[in-house]
C-alpha cells in the first residue's frame, strides 16, 4: 500500500543521511547492557498517530511480537532483540529524518516499514547508501523494487529494499478481474486521491478492466485532505456507472463512499487494501454492504501457518488489533532475524563488523514458512507469494469473499 504525494528530498536531508552512513556499521564488540549479550534492534517506521495509526500500530506490535519470540526461543546464541518504533505520520519527510535516525543508531542491524509506497520512496536511498536492509510489510507500488519503467523494464535501484507484500501491478489487475468477470459490472468511475499509492492502484485497475471488455464511464481526483466529496458524489450518479473503483485510503474512501450512496447512486465502492481497515465501515455508514476491497494475501485468520501467531499476539496483550499487515510484519522482522542468524554464524558466532551488509545480503536468500505462507524474495527484492483476496462488507464487517492471484 500507500502514499501520499511526494515530497521532494532535501539535499540538506540527504547529505545528513550520507553523513550517517559512517556510523551504520554495527561494532561486533558492543554488548548489551542488561544480558552480557550483543542487543540488536529492528527498526520501526510507521504511521503510529494519526488517520492511520490502527494499521501503523499493528505493524509496530507485530514486530515487537516477532523480537520477543526470538528472545523467548533464544533463536540467536547470544543475541537480544529489541525494537525502535518511529512515528512517519503517513509523511514523506518525516519518514526520510527517521531513516536518518535510524541509521544513526549502529545497533540497528534491520527496518520493518513504512506503510506508504510515498514514505518509502524518501528512505529507500537512505538506508540503500547505509547497507541497512528495509522491508516493507505493507508497500504496493510496483516502482520501488522494479524502476520507474516498471511496465517496460524492469530495473532494481536498491538492493536493500524488499517487501513482503505483493506490488499493484498484481492487485489492481486482481480487482478488475473479480469486478468484471465475478461482481457482473462493467460500467466503472473511477477515482483516486493523486498520491503515490491511490493514483498507481487505479491505473492498473483500470487498464486490465479496459482490456477485459469494461467501461470506463468517468474519472476524477479528490483532495485527500478535505471530507466534502459531494461533487464527484454527484458525477458518479450522473455518469451511470454500476461500480466506482477508488484508489487511496480508508480515511478518504469511508466518507466517499457514504456521500455516493446519499446522492442516489446505490453501487458499490471498491478499492484496494489501503481501504481493507474495521474503519472504513465505520465511516461509511450502513449502506456500505456490498464495498469491495482487495488486500494482500489470504485472511491470517484462516491459515493454519497463522494460528500461534494470532494466539501469541492476543496473549501478548496488546491494545491494538494486528490488523491489514500483522502478520506480513511479523515475517518482515523474522527475515530479519534470519539474516542477523545467518551473519552470526558465518562469522563464528559473533556480528561481523560489516554486519548490515552481511545481514541484507543473507535476507536476499532467506526462504521460510512464516505467518503468511512461504516467505522469500526474487530479484527485484519482491514477495514471492502474490496472493490475493478480496472482501466484502456484510453484516458491518469485511468478510472474505475470493482468494487467488492475477493470471494475466
Amino acid at each position: 500500500m500507500r502514499q501520499r504525494s511526494l515530497i521532494a528530498i532535501t539535499a540538506a536531508l540527504a547529505a545528513g543521511a550520507l553523513t550517517l552512513t559512517a556510523c551504520g556499521s554495527r561494532d561486533s564488540g558492543d554488548k548489551g547492557s542488561d544480558s552480557g549479550g550483543t542487543t540488536v534492534v529492528i527498526g520501526v517506521d510507521a504511521p503510529l498517530t494519526g488517520d492511520l495509526s490502527a494499521l501503523g500500530l499493528g505493524i509496530k506490535n507485530s514486530v515487537d511480537l516477532a523480537a520477543k519470540t526470538a528472545n523467548k526461543k533464544n533463536y540467536v546464541d547470544g543475541v537480544k532483540f529489541e525494537i525502535k518504533a518511529l512515528d512517519d505520520q503517513a509523511q514523506p519527510s518525516s519518514g526520510q529524518q527517521n531513516a536518518s535516525t535510524l541509521v544513526a543508531d549502529k545497533d540497528v542491524l534491520g527496518v520493518v516499514g513504512p506503510l506508504n509506497s510515498s514514505v518509502a520512496e524518501s528512505m529507500q536511498k537512505v538506508f540503500d547508501d547505509a547497507k541497512l536492509v528495509q522491508i516493507s510489510p505493507a508497500n504496493t507500488g510496483p516502482a520501488l523494487t522494479q524502476g520507474a519503467n516498471w511496465q517496460t523494464k524492469k530495473e532494481r535501484q536498491y538492493k536493500s529494499y524488499f517487501r513482503t507484500a505483493t506490488t499493484d501491478a498484481i492487485q489492481g489487475p486482481f480487482a478488475a478481474q473479480y469486478v468484471f468477470n465475478d461482481a457482473k459490472k462493467k460500467k466503472v468511475f473511477v477515482i483516486d486521491d493523486k498520491k503515490t499509492y491511490g493514483a498507481g492502484l487505479a491505473s492498473t485497475f483500470t487498464a486490465e478492466f479496459k482490456k477485459i471488455g469494461g467501461q470506463v464511464v468517468g474519472t476524477d481526483h479528490i483532495d485527500p485532505d478535505t471530507k466534502d466529496f459531494s461533487a464527484v458524489a454527484t458525477k458518479v450518479k450522473n455518469s451511470g456507472a454500476d461500480v466506482v473503483y477508488y484508489g487511496g485510503e480508508y480515511p478518504q474512501a469511508g466518507p466517499l463512499s457514504k456521500q455516493i450512496k446519499a446522492s442516489g447512486a446505490k453501487i458499490p465502492v471498491v478499492g484496494g487494501d489501503g481501504i481493507y481497515d474495521p474503519t472504513f465501515i465505520k465511516l461509511a455508514g450502513a449502506n456500505s454492504a456490498g464495498d469491495l476491497a482487495t488486500s494482500v494475501g489470504a485472511p491470517v485468520e484462516t491459515l493454519a501457518s497463522a494460528k500461534q501467531f494470532v494466539a501469541d499476539y492476543k496473549a501478548g496483550g496488546y491494545k491494538e488489533e494486528y490488523a491489514a499487515y500483522g502478520g506480513y510484519s511479523y515475517d518482515a522482522a523474522w527475515a530479519i532475524i534470519e539474516g542477523v542468524k545467518k551473519a552470526v554464524e558465518d562469522n563464528d558466532g559473533k556480528l561481523p563488523d560489516d554486519a548490515r551488509a552481511k545481514v541484507t545480503a543473507a535476507v536476499q536468500n532467506v526462504s521460510f514458512d512464516g505467518v503468511t505462507g512461504k516467505v522469500s524474495f526474487d530479484e527485484f527484492g519482491d514477495a514471492t507469494n502474490k496472493q490475493l483476496t478480496v472482501y466484502a462488507v456484510e453484516n458491518g464487517a469485511w468478510k472474505a469473499v475470493k482468494s487467488g492471484t492475477f493470471t494475466g
